[in-house]
C-alpha cells in the first residue's frame, strides 16, 4: 500500500507556470510506476502523463506533450509535474496515482490515488 499526497495548485494566468508535487509514503516508493490524472468538471478524468518506477521512461498525452513534464525523486520519494505554458483548458482537479511495476495511460490500471489538488488557469 502506498498513501499520495498532491500539493502545489492553485490559480494561475494563461502562459504561466505551475509545479505540482506528489508525496508518497508507505511501501516502497520505487516499486511503482507513477502517473497523472485531470479531471475538469463535467468531464472524465484523462490522462496527463506517467513515469517509470525508476524513471527513465515517460509518457504524456498528446494535449500537455511539449509543455508538461513528470519527473521523480525516489530518495524523496516525490514525483513532480511541472507545467508551462499553461492555457485555460488545462484548468482541472490534478490527480497523481502509482500503480505496481510498468507505466499505463488508464486510470483503472492505477491501484493508488491521491485526493487532488486544483489547478485553475485564467485567460
Amino acid at each position: 500500500q502506498v498513501q499520495l499526497v498532491e500539493s502545489g495548485g492553485g490559480l494561475v494566468q494563461a502562459g504561466g507556470s505551475l509545479r505540482l508535487s506528489c508525496a508518497a509514503s508507505g511501501d516502497t516508493f520505487s516499486r511503482f510506476a507513477m502517473g497523472w490524472f485531470r479531471q475538469a468538471p463535467g468531464k472524465e478524468r484523462e490522462f496527463v502523463g506517467t513515469i517509470s518506477a525508476m524513471g527513465g521512461v515517460t509518457y504524456y498525452a498528446d494535449s500537455v506533450k511539449g509543455r508538461f513534464t513528470i519527473s521523480r525523486d525516489n530518495a524523496k520519494q516525490m514525483v513532480s509535474l511541472q507545467m508551462n505554458s499553461l492555457k485555460p483548458e488545462d484548468t482541472a482537479i490534478y490527480y497523481c496515482a502509482a500503480r505496481t511495476d510498468r507505466t499505463a495511460r488508464t486510470s483503472v490500471q492505477y491501484e493508488y490515488w491521491g485526493q487532488g489538488t486544483q489547478v485553475t488557469v485564467s485567460s
